[in-house]
């Protein structure tokens, strides 16, 4: 077809453990400088045989045998858990590492963004590194002069502008990266779980903005830990696991797919993928529970829920009452309702403790079949101190409510009523 811009056929990539051939130069100068030092690879992959020893021909396929197309303006999602490929590939997609076989065929300019730090030179400023990278993509001067100062405003560092970016917190180094990918007009863009990193408002317009770029004919590749994100963005989605292409579909199909075949062990998953910068980390765990304690994420229309986290203020003592919210968002939706203690009052809470678990119970919970996701955050009186978004899940399951036969509607709302109904004769027609 005409309008594909990136096909991928039968890509492969394998890793040597213990030897210096990472497919970027940065990284084989960081193994080899570590191994006349004397060193550990900073770059060397985690044992999982539980062994200390490790044969030096043994290898590791990040990706296997993946095949697939994306079209031109298209917003394709790439999820997975930790260590299923989802970074190698787009590594390899940028040009960043190569393939060990398989072929790539791309028609555009790609702007990047995986991490905190690529493309940029910490010695120049940022308006430097804005020049640059429009140089690297292959835009003229004028070009990028026409763009500079919405790519400034847009990354909200204008006082900031003309120091090196070394001394940019991480926050506004994402900021203005991102800001530099997507105003620089490449033809496809692919992000990273690297906008993490920044605050919940600029997260928000990060996606507006790349719903814009994709609506003005460009093409993105978005890897998410954030499904709520991923289902706002993306009509479809890769699941990769374990190197391999597990589903390609729709978007809500393939996050269900991924969510609901196996039980998520929360205990696995890094929560500073579902934090932002500025937060600090006094919510150790949470959890869906449902009446008796049990760790469930499916729930029949009208089951209580229990969601749980666990704090603890040790790194930030002057938390004396703990204030705690939960936002709750369909899947297709949007945000449905919200609730926290600054609005209900204050549970019972002994100062003394400095950790323990917050549970909020939402009893027969009124919402119809489909795909939520919780937003919790940790907070006192005045400000929100902690948050976790798209990390807390559920499904509610087709149910029979009524008794009827018949499932209440999920395509017109997100909430079931229990309505009495009665009728009242009209007296004046009564023959």
């Amino acid at each position: 077809m005409s309008d594909i811009v990136i096909r991928v056929e039968n890509l492969s990539k394998e890793y040597r453990l213990g030897d210096i051939g990472h497919g970027s130069l940065h990284r084989d100068m960081q193994s080899w400088w570590a191994r006349i030092r004397g060193k550990d690879d900073p770059n060397s992959r985690i044992d999982t045989s539980g062994s200390a020893k490790r044969n030096k021909n043994e290898s590791f396929w990040a990706l296997r045998d993946v095949s697939f197309d994306v079209c031109q303006g298209e917003v394709l999602g790439i999820i997975g858990k930790n260590g299923a490929g989802k970074s190698t590939l787009l590594k390899i997609l940028s040009r960043i590492t190569a393939p060990t076989t398989g072929t790539i065929k791309i028609k555009g300019r790609i702007a990047s963004l995986l991490e905190v730090g690529t493309g940029f030179h910490p010695e120049l400023t940022g308006r430097d590194n804005i020049y640059l990278n429009g140089s690297i993509l292959g835009m003229k001067k004028r070009e990028i002069d026409a763009k500079f100062d919405e790519i400034v405003k847009f990354a909200e560092v204008e006082k900031f502008i003309d120091t090196p970016v070394k001394r940019y917190s991480s926050g506004m180094y994402v900021r203005l990266a991102f800001a530099v990918a997507a105003h620089l007009e490449p033809e496809i863009l692919i992000i990273d779980e690297v906008l993490a990193v920044g605050d919940a408002d600029f997260q928000k317009k990060c996606l507006g903005k790349m719903g814009e770029v994709a609506k003005g004919g460009r093409t993105v590749l978005f890897v998410s830990h954030n499904m709520g994100a991923v289902q706002n963005l993306c009509p479809k989605t890769i699941l990769l696991d374990k190197g391999n292409i597990k589903a390609y579909s729709i978007t809500n199909n393939v996050i269900e797919e991924y969510l609901f075949s196996k039980k998520i062990d929360y205990n696995t998953i890094d929560l500073q993928n579902h934090r932002p910068s500025w937060a600090i980390p006094i919510i150790k765990s949470a959890r869906i529970l449902d009446k008796n304690g049990k760790v469930v994420n499916s729930f029949p229309i009208g089951a209580d829920i229990i969601i749980e986290l666990f704090f603890n203020v040790d790194t930030y003592p002057k938390l004396k009452v703990p204030v705690m919210g939960v936002v709750i968002n369909h899947s297709t939706f949007g945000a449905v309702t919200a609730v926290n203690t600054r609005m209900t009052g204050h549970f019972s809470y002994e100062s003394s403790c400095s950790s323990g678990f917050i549970r909020c119970t939402i009893e027969q919970t009124p919402f119809v079949q489909g795909l939520y996701y919780v937003d919790v955050w940790l907070g006192d009186d005045k400000m929100d101190l902690d948050t976790l978004t798209g990390y807390l899940f559920f499904n509610i399951e087709a149910t029979d409510i009524y008794k009827s036969g018949r499932i209440p509607f999920s395509d017109l709302g997100v909430i079931y009523l229990k309505p009495s109904w009665q009728f009242i004769p009209d007296s004046r027609s009564v023959l």
